[in-house]
């Protein structure tokens, strides 16, 4: 019996997925193609593999069975990788990056850059997902890390098969309209002004959520929006005031926006999230590695551009 481990691959991929069509997404082929591959196979093993008397496509217990051992094939290619890589004299490869807008302008393209000058047989892959579907395509490994945000006033929930590395505390401002008459001295006059709120999924949105029970007011939601570009126009029009990450105000120009000098608002972490592998080595992939190394070193640099556009932060 000759089984074709690029067929695996494919069962694989079905069988964490769970259905053809989303196999064939990750695997950048035609459903037509993964039908055909599945097929081969359930040839090569002379046993039905995929039980398809269903409307939806399940595997029987033979195809679970080999799927099992299919995982275990890419766990062990996964490892050959990484052990083949010590005897390269540069790292080289792709690395699959989730993350939003923020943080792709003011962390990954410097990062980008300085990869490009030291290790440019790495290749990011930038791909902009962000919240549930980024973390659901880390775990399905169509992405190799990801950049999370999350309100500090949150607790942190441990992920299992997931490692987090801290990059970032990003405080958040409040920003006015420039040309807003009687601007908020207290948090509590906040309570009558408008609002543009973050989505409720959202770090700033859940920021709003905590500091308006904290003080006792309900706010008044004008407009939610999810992108910080769009919420930042519309308070300088004059739509309502809003809670930013300091990192979306380097894309403010000068006098666009107010930004209070209310410091008690809160502030997100900016994580790294990667696999932990299942390897018999237990260690990081060390192209991963080097890629978080370059973006740490790019979120340090940012509290310099930071502290001359809008002062230090009140621990300093």
């Amino acid at each position: 019996m000759d089984i074709d481990p690029r067929r695996l691959r494919v069962l694989h991929e079905v069988a964490r997925r769970g259905g053809v069509i989303r196999a064939a997404e990750a695997l950048h082929l035609t459903p037509s193609a993964v039908s055909q591959q599945l097929a081969q196979l359930e040839r090569e093993v002379g046993l039905a593999l995929i039980d398809r008397s269903q409307r939806s496509v399940s595997l029987t217990p033979a195809g679970r069975v080999l799927a099992g051992y299919a995982e275990r094939v890419e766990e062990e290619l996964t490892e050959a990788r990484r052990e083949l890589t010590r005897f390269t004299e540069r790292l080289a490869g792709p690395v699959r990056i989730a993350a939003f807008p923020t943080v792709i302008r003011h962390v990954l393209v410097p990062a980008i850059r300085e990869l490009a000058a030291c290790h440019p047989k790495i290749v990011p892959v930038i791909h902009e997902v962000y919240g549930q579907p980024a973390l659901r395509e880390l775990r399905l490994g169509s992405v190799d890390l990801l950049i999370t945000e999350q309100d500090m006033g949150l607790p942190t929930l441990p992920q299992p098969s997931l490692s987090t590395r801290l990059l970032y505390v990003d405080e958040y401002r409040i920003v006015l309209p420039p040309d807003l008459p009687d601007p908020p001295r207290t948090v509590a006059d906040l309570a009558r002004l408008p609002w543009v709120a973050g989505e409720p999924t959202q770090a700033t949105g859940q920021a709003l959520e905590r500091l308006a029970g904290l003080h006792g007011f309900e706010p008044r939601k004008s407009h939610v929006i999810s992108d910080f570009e769009s919420a930042l126009a519309l308070v300088a029009a004059g739509h309502g005031v809003a809670i930013v990450p300091t990192l979306a105000l380097l894309d403010v120009p000068a006098g666009e926006v107010r930004v209070s000098e209310l410091r008690e608002v809160g502030e997100r972490r900016l994580d790294a999230v990667t696999r932990v592998g299942r390897t018999r080595s237990g260690e990081p992939d060390p192209v991963q590695a080097v890629v978080i190394r370059a973006i740490e070193e790019a979120t340090a640099a940012l509290e310099s551009t930071l502290r001359v556009r809008l002062g230090p932060s009140p621990q300093e």
